[in-house]
């Protein structure tokens, strides 16, 4: 099993880095595979709404959203990290999840169902509990389990040497990490166990004004 944490800040060993790194330490001694994802600190553009995915399997723009489409079906669990910009999260990271899922659902890939994830949020102070709602809105939306934590998932610092003293925020990490080791091995008992999938139906759209 193998999990894939995505790095959303522009700063590659940064305060979310170290979070994270907390999180793949932990997974690894519960014998869980890790890969880093750095989004990069080039800039990521938006999506344009363009659908080119639905019919290319993969986004317009080839970037980094691309390199992680053509990997993400490898992997069972997915961390995604982002710092706090204006009570948000990052411009990169929000342009990239924007873009991987709706490449997702157009091209009908369905790399990320029923696929455990998780939000990481680092911040100095505040704009943690705004960022961690909206980076988990998209898990809702792709049917992605959630992973939750003794706390919400954050980390408190302005620099990595900060969040090593956060030691409730680097607990908040660890336990994260069991939590999804444990629910990972729970979905692999259940495929031996030949547990059949949910049933699906035919989606619906509906139109408010109609």
């Amino acid at each position: 099993m193998k999990v894939i944490l995505v790095n959303g800040s522009p700063h590659e060993k940064g305060c979310t880095y170290t979070a994270l790194a907390e999180i793949a330490e932990t997974l690894n001694k519960e014998n869980i595979g890790t890969e880093f994802f750095w989004l990069g600190s080039k800039p990521l553009s938006g999506c344009i709404a363009c659908r080119t995915c639905a019919e290319k399997k993969r986004c317009v723009f080839d970037d980094r959203v691309n390199e992680f489409l053509a990997v993400a079906a490898d992997f069972d669990g997915f961390i995604f990290g982002t710092p706090v910009h204006f009570a948000g999260a990052s411009g990169a990271l929000t342009s990239f999840l924007d873009r991987v899922f709706y490449a997702d659902i157009c091209g009908g890939l369905k790399s990320f169902y029923l696929k455990p994830a998780a939000a990481v949020v680092s911040a100095r102070r505040a704009g943690t509990t705004a960022t961690y709602d909206q980076v988990n809105k998209y898990f809702g939306l792709m049917q992605m389990p959630i992973i939750s934590s003794q706390y919400w998932n954050m980390v408190h610092g302005a620099t990595p040497e900060d969040v090593q003293k956060d030691l409730e925020g680097l607990q908040t990490m660890r336990t994260l990490a069991r939590n999804l080791a444990f629910f990972l091995r729970c979905q692999e008992a259940g495929r031996q166990a030949k547990v059949p999938l949910p049933a699906e139906e035919t989606k619906i759209a509906t139109n408010f004004i109609r």
